[in-house]
């Protein structure tokens, strides 16, 4: 679900991005299950890669065939030069009878996106980045932007609405950053056993414990899950 903060944001930032073009070359608590030290132990997975309805397809599906790429030493502008940076970046990213400036101002824009919600609210560029609304900002932010690489740690221990399954589902307390009044979540154990579920109701800030015996997590209408413990 797309969030009305950053829809209503959008008109300004592209004014804002389109004036930079020119000149850029370079609430309330609920509780999900307590922890049990009697579990079999805490879920191994690392940071959350995505809703598990995106990686249902597996290691089987196929990729939908890429043009090929440009040649490193083919990424020159029309005018002037390209920064070490800037190239690194564009590095494996640029199809071949494309403009390099036009891909390397994709990125710009990206980084340019996540400083204008950082001034605004730092929770809400970071639940961008969580839901992908901010495309492409972990490449940006590593050679165009590297002073929003704190953004895109953060983001990666989030999780966006979907559901998540064990590996994936990490224990902890966790709030949305910006949810709906129909935001709704559920976790479950073993068997399909429900742990907890609930709705915000009131669309304000909502926080929940994710138990060490949980298997599983979904979210519907909350947008964004961060770690509450982890606060920029």
């Amino acid at each position: 679900m797309r969030n009305p903060f950053l829809a209503g944001a959008a008109v300004v930032l592209l004014t804002a991005a389109l004036a930079a073009c020119g000149s850029s070359s370079d609430g309330d608590h609920r509780e999900a299950g307590g922890t049990n030290p009697s579990a079999a132990g805490s879920p191994a997975g690392g940071p959350a890669a995505g809703p598990d309805a995106a990686a249902s397809a597996g290691p089987s599906a196929k990729k939908t065939s890429e043009p090929p790429k440009l040649p490193t030493d083919e990424l020159t502008p029309a005018t002037g030069s390209f920064t070490k940076k800037q190239k690194e970046y564009l590095v494996d990213r640029v199809p071949k009878g494309m403009d390099p400036a036009a891909v390397l101002q994709t990125g710009q824009e990206t980084c340019d996106k996540l400083s204008y919600l950082v001034k605004v609210d730092k929770d809400t560029a970071v639940a961008a980045v969580v839901t992908g609304e901010v495309a492409g900002a972990k490449p940006a932010v590593a050679h165009l932007c590297t002073e929003h690489r704190d953004l895109v740690a953060r983001a990666a221990l989030g999780y966006a609405d979907g559901t998540y399954k064990y590996p994936k589902v990490r224990p902890g307390r966790y709030y949305a950053v910006t949810p709906t009044k129909s935001c709704t979540w559920q976790v479950t154990g073993a068997g399909g056993k429900n742990l907890a579920s609930g709705i915000s109701g009131t669309g304000k800030r909502v926080t929940i414990t994710v138990a060490r015996t949980a298997r599983a997590f979904t979210s519907t209408g909350c947008y964004a899950w961060l770690p509450e413990g982890d606060k920029g």
